[in-house]
């Protein structure tokens, strides 16, 4: 009994109750048969255990306050990790405003030394003249030297940074580069280190501006080869993408590169014309495209410079106007106040009024629009026209040298002042100067038609216009016996030409009308106008043309007396295209114009 008792008191709590319950109602007879009358009946026992092992009901009262501690505990707890954890993140950003690289307020040259030397410029709004003296990096070997301290603003064209060094390259003006680099201070390594993580966030084609010092170095990647800078400070004035449609690297190999790499273990990426002109701004950065723009603009300037020097002046006429100005061309049209206008296809009807009004000699650079659904290399719906016009004493032969001398002109300085310009160019659009006869070189109809029929051309009755292949044809055979690119024909059929172009006197069917030539492909046409009102009325008769309101004031301005006059309109895409022998006269154009494209 006292094994059985101890073994049963052993057992805590309500379950062992009743499992003591179940054994003493089991084992209960023989266990009394045992003792005899020592032992307490089973229902004494059992009333004996219950009063001992049921557990006590608690009060509402108790029970709350069982909960309410429960819930303190927890409380407790939860109040502990929320401080453990707000700790935490205060130390976080403790860290992080320690590491934050915060953007500069450039303001003054004077005050820069209490602003970071890195970090984004704040966004530029003329706030002030921070009266810093920008380098440029094309002087950097011949007005600075080694141990100057200088500011250059440019696009970053490269960056390497590894570990605690980094080298970029930074170009100005698409095509001349400077090496910079930056070393870890061992002597402060907090500076070096935020300056490291600030040169990481840089993209490839941000603009920035750079403090460094000159330091002499060999660099054979960049432009400037004998020195390098050493960064000081630097800020990034307006960040770029970092996705770009392509790179300027790509953007600047030539087809020949492009085509040896494809047999590699890394072939370069060919970037077809459509994705360079929809980011033509991006194709520009490319040397030797920002170059071609910049060759388009000099032409500009001798254009002006022979026309001045040659007793011109510069006139610009309207591109609104209430007809076509050249018959056989397409137009556009735009309503006008409820009429229709035309976008003026040239200047022609207005520089020949311009003679009228006694302007003697005149020329214009101008837009000129032609609504041709035309889709080859060497057309646009919208081009530069180089115009001029001029009042003549006997024959058009004056005016060709006078446009002869303009383009000797042209050739000569392009050459000599633009030499860097036309060596970027070259490295990736291979050409050759243009060559050209000291006087002009002109090649009559009759001649051209005998060159074509001995190169195989069947030329018909020869009163057809030149096809793009007889044209390059004829350059070759005119390069090969007269040693020049350049020359000019003349006295081209008379149906083929425009209504205000004046009849040969010897033959009706021709005229005196001529186009001019670089590499085998026209660049020019011109002619000696017609200027009797009623030889320009019957003209038009012939031709089948209305002499409406457009042309009703043009030929009463000869009525009312004009001297003889002839003239020439030059595409200026075209003279760019052939000059630097590219394959596509897009490539000469800003934004292109053709009739799949009005964008960008």
């Amino acid at each position: 009994m006292k094994l059985y008792s101890s073994t049963v008191f052993l057992l805590p709590g309500v379950m062992s109750f009743l499992l003591l319950r179940r054994s003493v109602q089991a084992f209960a007879p023989s266990v009394c048969r045992q003792v005899g009358g020592g032992v307490a009946s089973t229902s004494n026992t059992m009333r004996w255990m219950s009063t001992q092992d049921a557990p006590t009901e608690k009060t509402e009262e108790e029970k709350a306050a069982i909960k309410a501690a429960r819930e303190a505990r927890k409380a407790e707890k939860e109040q502990q990790k929320a401080e453990k954890k707000a700790k935490k993140a205060a130390e976080a950003a403790a860290r992080e405003e320690a590491e934050r690289i915060h953007e500069v307020n450039y303001l003054s040259y004077e005050e820069q030394d209490n602003y970071e030397p890195f970090g984004d410029m704040t966004r530029t709004m003329s706030r002030s003249r921070t009266g810093r003296e920008f380098a440029l990096v094309d002087e950097l070997e011949t007005k600075y030297k080694p141990g100057d301290k200088v500011w250059l603003r440019g696009r970053l064209d490269s960056i390497r940074v590894k570990g605690g060094s980094c080298f970029l390259v930074l170009r100005q003006d698409s095509f001349n580069t400077v090496q910079a680099c930056f070393f870890k201070d061992k002597e402060n390594p907090e500076f070096s280190k935020k300056m490291i993580k600030y040169l990481k966030s840089l993209t490839v084609e941000s603009v920035v501006d750079l403090e460094g010092t000159l330091t002499e170095s060999e660099v054979r990647s960049c432009s400037v080869k004998s020195v390098e800078l050493q960064i000081g400070r630097i800020h990034s004035v307006t960040k770029a993408a970092s996705i770009l449609p392509f790179s300027v690297e790509d953007a600047s190999r030539s087809e020949a590169e492009v085509d040896a790499s494809q047999e590699t273990d890394r072939p370069f990426p060919r970037l077809g014309q459509e994705l360079r002109l929809d980011n033509r701004w991006m194709d520009l950065r490319a040397p030797a495209n920002n170059a071609i723009m910049r060759v388009q603009s000099m032409i500009c300037q001798l254009f002006r410079e022979s026309l001045y020097s040659q007793g011109f002046i510069e006139i610009h006429t309207p591109k609104l106007i209430a007809g076509e100005s050249e018959s056989g061309a397409g137009v556009f049209t735009t309503d006008y106040f409820g009429t229709t206008a035309c976008l003026a296809q040239s200047p022609q009807l207005y520089k020949q009024m311009a003679i009228s009004s006694d302007l003697t000699r005149v020329f214009e650079i101008g837009p000129v629009f032609r609504a041709e659904k035309s889709h080859t290399r060497r057309h646009l719906c919208e081009f530069t026209g180089l115009d001029l016009e001029m009042a003549i004493t006997d024959h058009y032969m004056e005016t060709l040298e006078v446009i002869h001398n303009m383009f000797k002109h042209i050739f000569t300085n392009l050459e000599s002042r633009m030499a860097k310009e036309l060596v970027v160019i070259r490295e990736q659009y291979a050409s050759e100067p243009c060559t050209f006869t000291d006087e002009p070189c002109v090649i009559h109809w009759p001649e051209a038609m005998e060159i074509l029929e001995s190169e195989g051309f069947d030329i018909g009755d020869g009163m057809g216009d030149l096809s793009g292949a007889m044209e390059l044809a004829l350059g070759r055979v005119i390069k090969e016996k007269y040693g020049t690119d350049f020359f000019m024909l003349d006295k081209y059929p008379m149906e083929i030409r425009p209504f205000y172009t004046m009849p040969d006197p010897e033959d009706p069917k021709s005229s005196n009308s001529y186009d001019i030539f670089i590499r085998g492909q026209e660049i020019c046409s011109g002619a000696q106008r017609c200027h009797d009102p009623d030889l320009v009325t019957e003209l038009l008769k012939e031709k089948g043309i209305e002499a409406g309101e457009g042309l009703e004031s043009y030929i009463e301005s000869f009525r009312h007396g004009v001297p003889p006059h002839a003239g020439a309109g030059i595409g200026l895409e075209r003279v760019v295209f052939l000059y630097l022998g590219l394959d596509n006269v897009r490539k000469a154009s800003m934004f292109p114009r053709d009739p799949n494209r009005c964008t960008p």
